[in-house]
């Protein structure tokens, strides 16, 4: 058989992939998000798949949910962490036969993960998408910014493959020694978010006066940096939009007072309606590997006010589809989204240059990528053993 044969029958090939997740369902989050995303892909596409988390339903997508044991933080009450043994990961991959074996978010699970697949000589994909030491170092945990960097450093050094969401996060790894990283961006519903959703229904609720929706989509955690949203919250032009639930959530009710409406946590058109019925999408957090959530709102025709530090700089071109302010700076927060305030028709183009950025980000494209990296690992693989 030619080589050329060989490979083209390898790529028709169905897979089987064991996901491995630090998070799961009813966890609302990225890594969910991505990894809901990644799994019916695979059942779409014909694909074997199972997926391994510390909570979940019983089946996703139409595969199998294996819970793993795990513990809830005490500083992050709704976060549970994996705690499963290298010995019973191996078991489960005993018993499955992947092909290969995917690991989302990789910490402590994760690791335990890469460790049983390498025993067991099975390629590996880690996706980065938390940054394990950004987190550390917001929560203040002592001795966490050297422990994040070495397990960082540790999971990533073992796998077959890295896929990082941005440049920034690529830069990051490989200053910390990790090497094959790989650029893997995040997909986007292209008909759940799109500028048609618009709801002035909605707006008139939010804003009877009239006053621009200026608003937050996300996590209500401490690593967002919400507390910048008070440089927004007095401003009589901008009615302030809160989006999510969270740890944070009380705090930053008390914190704004009256001066923001917090939708709560919101799914399907009901979020699609919030989105797009958005002027201005302002997005507070330096340590977002990609900001999933600034994607979706330049898809659903609302220009984007981010950071420019971590996901966001890859996301947001500054000056066409948005504008990036200096991190953690509030004021220079203020004076960016001041400037798309007082211009209707830079708004306008900017939410024009932010949907057609987007429309060659569709999930069915990024996960085929995906679905590319897990071959050509698993190709290096038998290529090695045939040597």
């Amino acid at each position: 058989m030619s080589e050329a044969m060989s490979e083209a029958m390898r790529a028709e090939r169905k897979l089987r992939v064991l996901v491995v997740a630090e998070s799961f369902l009813p966890q609302v989050n990225g890594v969910t998000n991505s990894v809901r995303r990644v799994l019916e892909h695979l059942a779409a596409e014909g694909h074997h798949a199972e997926l391994v988390a510390p909570t979940g339903p019983d089946t996703y997508a139409g595969f199998r949910v294996r819970r793993a044991r795990g513990a809830n933080l005490p500083f992050y009450p709704d976060f549970r962490l994996g705690l499963e043994t290298r010995r019973r990961l191996r078991q489960r991959m005993l018993q499955f036969r992947p092909d290969v074996v995917h690991i989302a978010s990789p910490a402590t699970l994760g690791y335990q993960a890469a460790r049983a697949a390498g025993e067991l000589g099975i390629p590996t994909v880690a996706i980065y998408q938390t940054d394990l030491v950004g987190f550390a170092e917001r929560y203040d945990v002592p001795g966490g910014v050297r422990a994040a960097a070495g397990l960082t450093r540790r999971i990533h050094q073992q796998v077959d493959r890295t896929l990082a969401p941005s440049t920034a996060s690529i830069e990051q790894l490989r200053d910390l020694g990790v090497p094959e990283v790989y650029r893997w961006g995040r997909g986007v519903d292209l008909v759940a978010f799109h500028p048609r959703h618009r709801d002035e229904e909605l707006r008139r609720r939010i804003a009877p006066d009239g006053r621009l929706l200026v608003g937050y989509v996300g996590r209500l955690a401490a690593e967002k940096e919400l507390d910048l949203l008070t440089h927004l919250a007095d401003d009589p032009r901008y009615a302030l939009v809160v989006v999510g639930g969270g740890p944070e959530e009380q705090r930053l009710r008390g914190l704004l007072g009256g001066r923001a409406t917090f939708l709560g946590l919101l799914h399907g058109d009901d979020l699609s309606r919030a989105y797009a019925s958005l002027d201005v999408f302002v997005h507070t957090g330096r340590y977002e590997t990609y900001c999933q959530s600034a994607q979706e709102a330049l898809a659903a025709g609302v220009p984007v006010v981010a950071p420019a530090a971590g996901g966001p700089v890859d996301v947001v071109a500054h000056g066409a589809s948005g504008l990036l302010y200096r991190p953690g700076d509030g004021a220079d927060l203020a004076a960016a989204v001041d400037r798309l305030a007082r211009d209707p028709l830079v708004r306008s183009r900017m939410a024009a240059t932010g949907v057609r950025a987007v429309q060659e980000r569709s999930w069915y494209a990024i996960n085929e990528q995906l679905v590319a990296h897990y071959r050509a690992v698993l190709g290096v693989r038998v290529s090695a053993r045939a040597a």
